[in-house]
């Protein structure tokens, strides 16, 4: 990972570590109870990944949400607004800012849906297409590296784990 690489090469230390703040404190931060949460580890490792992500997507301008949208738009030409909202579990009113930027970029396009002129279907334009290729591309690779000491059998039940809890949730 870029980061872990970055922090290497600077000569300050890492004292985002757990290993770090022993030396500092005298004490093992990740030896209390909330490392044996769940829900405590998956913000942790959240928001490490969403940094990875983000330096990952910087060079496409493309942040999470609006990468997520540019996806299910690729993948499901023609979608609804409201049905894109609904498949990323956002508000429809904080969709709007994000299917702009699409549309500012060139990435999409609204299409009037015959019969109903308060429906707006979503298509991709090939420029879409087109990014929403390489930044797949990036974020598998992002992936990659980020979960690098994660077997691929550890991988796919992860995942497994996630989607189930996720499904039954939602």
């Amino acid at each position: 990972m870029a980061r872990t690489a970055s922090n290497a090469a600077t000569a300050e230390p890492d004292t985002s570590s757990a290993a770090a703040l022993v030396g500092e404190v005298g004490v093992d931060v990740g030896d209390n109870s909330l490392d044996q949460l769940i829900g405590y580890n998956l913000k942790r490792v959240y928001i490490l990944l969403q940094m990875d992500f983000r330096e990952a997507l910087a060079a496409d301008d493309l942040s999470a949400r609006v990468f997520s949208a540019l996806s299910v738009t690729v993948e499901h030409p023609g979608i609804s607004q409201s049905d894109l909202a609904r498949q990323l579990g956002i508000e429809r009113s904080g969709l709007v800012a994000i299917v702009d930027q699409l549309e500012q970029r060139h990435l999409v396009q609204r299409v009037a849906v015959p019969g109903d002129r308060r429906v707006q279907a979503l298509h991709p334009t090939d420029a879409g297409r087109e990014t929403y290729a390489r930044a797949l591309a990036t974020v598998h690779r992002h992936e990659e590296a980020f979960f690098d000491m994660v077997t691929p059998q550890e991988r796919d039940q992860l995942l497994a784990i996630l989607r189930k809890i996720r499904r039954t949730a939602e």
